[in-house]
């Protein structure tokens, strides 16, 4: 698993990506409430803001990590967004993305590095 500093989780999943929130993430966001995710299908650049959220604290966007495709949301959590704060690292996964360039990946950080910069 390979983190963002703004504070997403990247798995892959052969040649997938699936991207999510961290617990710190959740945890500095409150109860989440609103969860609005992007069109399958939908063509993404690196920063480009694809999902939207809303919590009792504070509304944020969720940026594309890298350039790719979304070929799968999880509309679990638009049914129900406290799953984002309950499972942020495993069921509250907010997109798959199909990569342009998997050694992209390799540029973010890893468990450690990310722990060290939130400290």
């Amino acid at each position: 698993m390979k983190f963002t500093e703004d504070h997403e989780w990247l798995r892959v999943e052969d040649d997938l990506v699936v991207v999510g929130i961290t617990e710190h993430a959740s945890t500095q966001l409150g109860d989440v409430v609103f969860v609005e995710l992007p069109e399958v299908g939908t063509r993404v650049a690196a920063g480009d803001e694809i999902v939207v959220i809303e919590s009792v604290k504070a509304a944020s966007d969720i940026v594309a990590p890298v350039d790719g495709e979304i070929v799968e949301v999880n509309e679990a959590i638009v049914d129900e967004p406290g799953k984002v704060n309950e499972d942020p690292l495993g069921e509250a996964w907010f997109f798959k993305l199909k990569v342009e360039d998997m050694d992209e990946i390799d540029k973010f950080m890893d468990e450690d590095a990310y722990n060290d910069f939130v400290g």
